[in-house]
């Protein structure tokens, strides 16, 4: 449910949500039914546009950007348009070794309901002041080294404790922040969305713009999607031992996280997404992967959507394979690099437009020509894929993959981010080096779920799929064309990662 206040500015057409009984919902098996339904349910999770910033934010465990970086947050907003945020960074993939922090002063002014990620809200900053706190003096001669270029002697006096040296200062003209990458270009677009759960509890997440999974895009980078949400610090999970780290944390003082225990990858089972998931390029999904260890094949289910709260299919990408591992990784402490190949897959076209797309494709080059059918899945494998769509097959992908624990502990499993400008990590140095939201296991390995059906096209040797594999092979390229129609947009539409 999205909540509207009566300004024209927050006023953005929507097409009406399809009732809960519609046919139009995706059916889902038993076991997993559970872990997808509060997905759909408009009573359990709303979004008020615009959104009620006031108050602190703060990060629920150690991040991931691209890069790799490792981060904690702690943003606070006040009355009157002013923020302060605090980033921490770390050495460490568990954020338990902080190297420096960055305090951002500045101003936040909310524009608009954004025209281009539905549910969302467009603003501009204007940063005030930047300084940064190091917290070693080996910190102070890597990050020395970073700025010789943009702010040469910056730091060439000797480290003090709890000293905060000034980066950027915009009454002052000082600008030291290349040597960073730094951006606040996160906060161009945001998101509150609030989980109303049992016996009255609620929990409210702040999604911000994602970030440019390209370095030297970043600064410039106008977000479509969002990065891991934060969260209330008055209403957030529970228990949550990172949130009160973070909470009583400051410049000076920056939470240090326990190292959690180490967990072997085990992929075995049946995997779900915890959230509709946004991904740059206006694209809304839910995924479903089904792994087999015996004999590393997969299967995976992406579900599309055209709005935020997953309640409006587009259309569904089943998607087949195998996979390889290739060991721990080199670049991102904690992750695991596996090779995934998709050699078979299937479109459903769910809604009008879809389907008109589908069938004015070119013959010979997604399934048949002027065949596809509402709601019926086709196979689209003989044809190479669907140009229409980005798919190609067969497709290789190269992977990071890495298991956690939530607040619950239930496994789960975090798969590669896919490149921002929409193209595939198809090569090993387009490797993720940050993730995608997590996958919940929702079907343990002793519990294996049904195998795959085939259409007429297929061959029963062909096996299963990964998280985010089929999205980035099927989406991630995938131009999206359909999309334009569907909203009177003219700029391309790319992954959905």
């Amino acid at each position: 449910v999205v909540l509207v206040s009566s300004s024209k500015l927050w006023e953005v057409p929507m097409a009406p949500y399809p009732p809960a009984n519609s046919t139009a919902k995706l059916l889902w098996e038993p076991q997993c039914l559970s872990q997808l339904r509060h997905l759909q349910d408009g009573a359990r999770i709303t979004a008020l546009i615009p959104p009620r910033l006031e108050g602190n934010w703060i990060s629920t465990s150690c991040e991931v950007r691209p890069g790799p970086e490792f981060l904690t947050r702690f943003y606070t907003f006040y009355p009157g348009r002013l923020f302060k945020a605090l980033q921490f960074y770390y050495r460490d993939g568990s954020c338990s070794e902080p190297i420096y922090t960055l305090v951002v002063r500045g101003k936040l002014r909310l524009r608009q309901a954004s025209w281009i990620t539905r549910g969302g809200t467009e603003a501009e900053h204007h940063l005030l002041k930047v300084g940064v706190v190091l917290h070693s003096p080996r910190a102070l001669r890597e990050l020395s080294t970073r700025l010789q270029l943009s702010c040469t002697g910056l730091l060439s006096r000797q480290w003090a404790a709890g000293r905060v040296y000034e980066l950027f200062n915009a009454r002052a003209g000082r600008d030291c922040l290349a040597g960073l990458g730094f951006s606040m270009q996160e906060l161009g677009l945001l998101r509150v969305e609030t989980q109303h759960r049992p016996h009255g509890r609620l929990v409210q997440e702040l999604f911000l713009g994602d970030v440019h999974t390209d370095w030297a895009q970043r600064i410039q980078h106008r977000p479509t999607g969002y990065q891991s949400p934060l969260q209330s610090a008055m209403h957030h999970i529970h228990p949550c031992a990172v949130c009160g780290l973070v909470y009583r944390s400051s410049e000076h003082q920056p939470p240090v996280l326990p190292r959690p225990r180490a967990l072997a990858l085990a992929l075995g089972g049946r995997w779900v997404s915890g959230q509709c998931e946004a991904r740059p390029a206006v694209l809304f999904l839910t995924r479903d992967f089904s792994f087999h260890e015996d004999h590393r094949s997969w299967e995976g289910r992406y579900h599309h959507y055209a709005d935020p709260a997953c309640r409006q299919p587009t259309f569904a990408l089943r998607a087949v394979g195998h996979y390889a591992w290739g060991g721990p990784s080199t670049t991102v402490q904690g992750g695991t690099e596996l090779v995934f190949k998709v050699t078979w897959a299937s479109v459903t076209a769910l809604d009008q437009a879809t389907l008109r797309a589908l069938n004015d494709s070119r013959p010979g080059s997604c399934g048949r020509a002027g065949g596809w059918v509402l709601g019926e899945e086709q196979d689209v494998t003989f044809t190479g894929g669907c140009a229409a769509l980005g798919i190609r097959l067969p497709h290789r992908e190269y992977e990071l993959f890495k298991m956690e624990l939530d607040h619950r502990q239930r496994p789960l499993l975090f798969t590669g981010e896919r490149p921002t400008d929409g193209s595939s990590p198809d090569r090993l140095d387009k490797r993720p080096t940050s993730y995608q939201p997590p996958l919940v296991q929702c079907v343990a390995p002793h519990e294996p779920p049904p195998p795959p059906r085939y259409s007429q096209h297929s061959s029963p040797h062909h096996h299963h799929l990964p998280p985010s594999t089929a999205t980035s092979s099927a989406s991630a390229q995938s131009p999206l064309l359909w999309l334009s129609v569907l909203g009177g947009v003219s700029w391309h539409l790319f992954t959905a990662h």
